[in-house]
């Protein structure tokens, strides 16, 4: 499993409406209003990272209006206070 944090500068009148949509992606488990350089963080759970490619290249940046920047960030290891397995349906 490959976990992906995706940074996303949003123009502001379109900002609920990208956060649906990104939601909305297949791969997609969280979506974050954040503050500081960037306007959303999204996390992305995927099994490959052609799966990942295309939740940010053909997904989010040409198909999502309002996405002006993104900046992902993969992880290489993750630790958990609870079953991340089971909390995210995987067996």
């Amino acid at each position: 499993m490959i976990t992906a944090m995706i940074l996303v500068n949003v123009e502001r009148a379109l900002l609920q409406n990208v956060m649906d949509e990104i939601l909305a992606v297949d791969g997609i488990v969280e979506v974050h209003s954040v503050v500081g350089e960037y306007d959303l963080a999204a996390v992305a759970r995927v099994e490959s990272n052609q799966q990942l490619s295309m939740i940010i290249a053909d997904k989010m940046c040409s198909q999502i209006k309002g996405i002006t920047h993104t900046k992902t960030l993969v992880s290489l290891g993750s630790q958990f206070k609870y079953d991340a397995d089971a909390a995210y349906g995987i067996k």
